[in-house]
């Protein structure tokens, strides 16, 4: 076992996410050396909060430590691939944060207007196979953080799966809320997409993971044949009085998404995705087998229900997520980085290095994730069912 010395590119809301599954973990020996960001007060703000050693503006200096053996980058994700690429010719292992890239588009301000979907398509192939070319020569790790996978009833579906050498022939997976509170997120040339990308990549890499996991079980190939897509902007039929209650401000994204993935033999699954669901964020990836049925509940939970009349001394403790209020019945998150499989996915990805063994997420699920995503944009704006190769 080797240590694992940690450098993270990124110091926003998932680098908090990552840095919280860090100290999770204790089998492990490992440091958190340096936390960057170009903004250096916010990266100095988590070195302080986590434990870092160091904190810096300067993306080099990470690559240029002979200590750090493992870049963690949960910075936008147009920066993804190149830095993934940069630290991978450094001789540095990756984490990488979902998704893996997008098309963002050349400068213009309404990409998600006037870019035709084929060009996106085109590019985000490019960009990916660009840096399928440097891992194969570089021979270093690539670790996708797709928490889904890791999500404990998602890692039990799989085990059942694999035991009972089940045949998937459905699945139905969604991730639908109130909107993002970022306020970029109506802007393609800043998230590459809407709420597909944004949110329903989660259960559709979660399903593409089960679906792997099936055919490795059964000894047949895995393959994707072909997608169907819908996607639209439901929100538009709201005056701004009846939009109140909804963060969603699509510009020109998408706040509705359907896609239906075809595999190779003929099986399907549905990813859904919304950006104008009330009541908390909605997580599930539902399997239908022929053998077995399994509902696979990530948020929200039945384990602790809530009841408050008031919200007194309630200021700092987290309930749940995307719900205006903490009055009345709740279904309350507990354990939200184990049930969310934050905690397992940093893990596995330690183990991954520390081992020398392979990570359960990898560059196969980002990749088909993304080609999956920009081949339902392709899909939805054409009216026709794209095929896969």
């Amino acid at each position: 076992m080797q240590p694992v010395i940690i450098g993270t590119a990124g110091a926003g809301y998932a680098a908090r996410l990552h840095a919280g599954g860090y100290k999770n973990v204790s089998n492990i020996p490992f440091r958190l050396k340096t936390i960057c960001d170009v903004n250096l007060e916010l990266a100095e703000n988590l070195r302080r909060d986590y434990g870092y050693e160091s904190s810096t503006s300067d993306y080099d200096s990470i690559l240029d430590d002979p200590e750090i053996n493992l870049v963690d980058i949960v910075t936008p994700p147009f920066l993804h691939i190149p830095m993934a690429i940069k630290a991978l010719k450094a001789g540095k292992n990756v984490i990488c944060e979902k998704p893996l890239t997008g098309y963002f588009g050349n400068g213009e301000e309404n990409t998600g207007l006037v870019t035709p979907r084929r060009v996106m398509y085109e590019n985000v192939i490019a960009s990916m196979n660009e840096l399928r070319d440097v891992l194969r020569e570089t021979g270093r790790k690539f670790m996708y953080a797709e928490n889904f996978v890791y999500a404990p009833p998602v890692q039990k579906a799989a085990e059942i799966i694999r035991a009972k050498r089940s045949k998937i022939l459905f699945m139905k997976g969604e991730e639908s809320l109130k909107g993002s509170s970022s306020s970029v997120a109506g802007k393609w040339n800043k998230t590459g997409g809407g709420c597909l990308i944004r949110t329903g990549t989660h259960p559709l890499s979660g399903m593409l993971w089960l679906k792997h996991q099936e055919a490795e079980a059964r000894g047949e190939p895995f393959g994707i044949e072909s997608v169907t897509a819908d996607t639209g902007t439901t929100t538009r039929a709201l005056t701004e009085y009846e939009h109140r209650h909804i963060s969603a401000r699509p510009e020109d994204v998408e706040d509705y998404a359907a896609v239906t993935v075809t595999f190779s033999d003929g099986t399907k699954c549905l990813t859904i995705a919304s950006d104008s669901v009330l009541g908390g964020t909605k997580n599930y990836i539902e399997v239908y087998a022929n053998d077995a049925a399994m509902t696979c509940n990530i948020t929200p939970t039945d384990i602790l229900d809530t009841y408050f009349l008031d919200e007194d001394g309630l200021e700092d403790v987290y309930i749940s997520e995307m719900l205006p209020s903490k009055l009345g019945w709740n279904k309350a998150f507990v354990s939200d980085e184990i049930i969310r499989g934050y905690a397992g996915e940093l893990r596995d990805f330690l183990e991954a290095v520390a081992y020398d063994r392979d990570s359960l997420s990898g560059f196969d699920i980002a990749y088909e994730t993304v080609q999956v995503i920009y081949a339902a944009y392709m899909s939805a704006h054409e009216g026709r069912r794209v095929s896969i190769n």
